[in-house]
């Protein structure tokens, strides 16, 4: 945990652009962002994977998705209903776990990445 990245960011040791914090999570915006919005979600607490967590964590995660949707909407690509009943917009949110998975810094977070597309 020491030289945990995210970690870091939590103890103020290192600069990032935080768009929402409280007692339990931190939000910021990615630094190589994927498409025009690309916020990451982390708990304070250090856990490594999201196989890290427990049943005692379902309210923490829970939370998390929670706050992805608020900041979707807030970031402006939540999906919107148009007259016609269709949807447009929208986001994604992904948790990468373990190598295999595409995880790269360890420390479980949350990407909500949404935005006109194409995105890479």
């Amino acid at each position: 945990m020491d030289n945990c990245i995210f970690c870091k960011i939590v103890a103020g040791q290192i600069p990032a652009t935080i768009v929402y914090e409280d007692e339990d999570l931190i939000a910021f915006n990615d630094i190589r962002p994927a498409a025009p919005v690309h916020i990451l979600i982390i708990p304070r607490k250090h856990f490594d994977t999201l196989s890290s967590v427990g049943v005692e964590h379902e309210g923490l995660l829970g939370k998390m998705l929670t706050l992805a949707s608020q900041l979707a909407e807030k970031a402006g690509c939540a999906p919107v209903l148009q007259a016609d009943g269709s949807l447009t917009g929208g986001y994604k949110t992904l948790i990468n776990c373990g190598p295999d998975g595409g995880q790269e810094v360890y420390h479980l977070h949350m990407h909500v990445i949404g935005g006109p597309k194409p995105w890479r």
